[in-house]
């Protein structure tokens, strides 16, 4: 099990979210990351560790914005590298992150899938980085076959 939170705020959200993260450690004490937005810019901040460990002042002050989300990791598949650590983030074609609680049971079936072929970096272990590239992928199809606004 993985320990996940989101918040949507009217202030910085970064404190908020590591209380949560705190909180939530028994969910989780392999990797953690917080992920926010501010601007339309993302800043991220994730490695492997406690919550206590992996962010210390100067990544705080860097996660600036009123709307984000953390991850506190339990490794039930995968290896135990810091890119496992969650959020996982895409920057194409403006950005999007994803924490998510679980196993992908389906990964074999999904590396038939043309999206997953496609992709252009897709180490082991991260299936999930992989779904969100598919997810990207589809909806950028989806934008160029749209008809032009009448």
């Amino acid at each position: 099990m993985c320990g996940i939170v989101g918040i949507v705020g009217f202030s910085p959200v970064n404190q908020q979210i590591y209380d949560a993260l705190t909180v939530l450690q028994h969910r989780g004490q392999d990797a953690a990351g917080i992920m926010t937005a501010h601007e339309g810019e993302l800043f991220l901040r994730k490695d492997n560790g406690l919550v206590r460990d992996v962010f210390h002042q100067r990544h705080m002050v860097q996660l600036k914005g009123n709307v984000g989300i953390g991850h506190v990791r339990y490794p039930t598949a995968g290896c135990d590298t810091s890119a496992e650590a969650q959020p996982f983030y895409v920057n194409s074609p403006y950005g999007i992150c994803l924490a998510h609680n679980g196993n992908l049971t389906n990964a074999a079936e999904l590396q038939g899938e043309a999206w997953w072929r496609e992709s252009k970096v897709m180490p082991v272990g991260q299936e999930m980085a992989g779904v969100l590239r598919g997810y990207v992928e589809t909806g950028r199809k989806l934008v160029a076959d749209s008809p032009p606004d009448a």
